[in-house]
């Protein structure tokens, strides 16, 4: 457990989350993995505010190719539905179109999670074809759909950057063909909930369609959780107890039983397993301090998740996950 963590426990007047479920098989894992994560690492071209890994350009994590064999070894024999590849921004890692092409070997379903930005960096400009080559699903961040509020988060230029790419990846068919699937991800700026995820995404899809031609598939939206610096910001400003609270307040407990908890786990740079990505933000590993070492060769068992009072930032309202909303 990290300083974020312990700021948010140290809040009394906010019941522990496991006190608001009332079926002991929504705090559990399915007994079949649907999802692997594999966070290679926190380094990142961006720095952006809201991050919950705290990624920036001076991070040093980095996920090594031993532990990515592990990750692939462990897919073959699980066989999840889905391979999801996230940061830090992933095409730094120098492994990283390696993991993608063996991913695509175990898996029929392989996203990538990135900030476009990266895509116009000399190093990384044969990105987009490859993914095209291989039918990456493209997750990426887009904070919204105009200059002013996006540099705020994520820096001077970071919108018009993001632009070009996304014109890039609609030439080459992203948010067209049908197996090229481009989506995008909205996070608040603030200490705010997200808008209702349908309403959203046809605002998004009617400005960036009218004022740059773009075309993507969906978004999602996601609540910024209170790890990272989005939680440093909202102790910092005298904003924890007041968004906690808001987030207890809208508890919605139809969101249990989706929860990407239930039918994921995160790996860390150094091959760590956590319940989510939150999690691993929070510095809290599953409860059977396994490392995806210790996966291979195993059979998948149902777990007991590991829960804090973060964890109200994924039953708020319509719910949130990396896929968006969960309702």
């Amino acid at each position: 457990m990290n300083v974020a963590m312990e700021n948010l426990e140290a809040l009394t007047d906010i019941p522990a989350f496991e006190t608001k479920v009332d079926n002991e098989e929504w705090i559990h894992t399915t007994d079949k993995l649907e999802v692997m994560q594999i966070n290679v690492g926190r380094l990142c071209n961006l720095a952006c505010k809201h991050c919950h890994v705290e990624a920036g350009p001076n991070r040093t994590e980095i996920m090594g190719k031993d532990v990515m064999e592990a990750c692939i070894k462990v897919c073959e024999e699980q066989k999840p539905g889905t391979i999801d590849i996230t940061g830090g921004a992933p095409e730094m890692n120098p492994d990283f179109e390696w993991l993608v092409e063996h991913a695509c070997q175990v898996c029929d379903h392989v996203i990538v999670r990135t900030n476009l930005a990266i895509l116009l960096e000399e190093k990384y400009q044969h990105l987009p074809e490859f993914y095209a080559k291989h039918k990456i699903e493209i997750v990426c961040s887009l904070p919204y759909y105009r200059a002013k509020e996006m540099d705020r988060v994520r820096g001077e230029g970071t919108f018009d950057k993001a632009i070009q790419v996304i014109k890039i990846l609609n030439d080459l068919g992203y948010g067209k063909d049908p197996e090229l699937v481009l989506n995008m991800v909205y996070n608040p700026a603030g200490a705010y909930f997200p808008p209702v995820q349908a309403a959203m995404e046809r605002e998004y899809k009617e400005k960036l369609g009218n004022d740059f031609g773009i075309v993507f598939n969906s978004l999602f939206t996601i609540t910024n959780n209170p790890t990272g610096r989005f939680g440093a910001f909202l102790k910092r400003s005298g904003n924890l107890e007041s968004y906690m609270t808001k987030l207890y307040q809208s508890f919605n407990g139809a969101t249990l039983p989706g929860l990407m908890c239930r039918f994921q786990i995160s790996v860390g740079y150094d091959g760590r397993l956590y319940d989510c990505d939150f999690n691993q933000a929070a510095e809290l590993p599953i409860l059977t301090g396994e490392t995806i070492f210790d996966w291979v060769g195993k059979p998948f068992k149902s777990r007991k998740i590991c829960l804090g009072k973060h964890c109200y930032g994924c039953t708020a309202g319509q719910g949130s996950s990396c896929g968006g909303a969960t309702e």
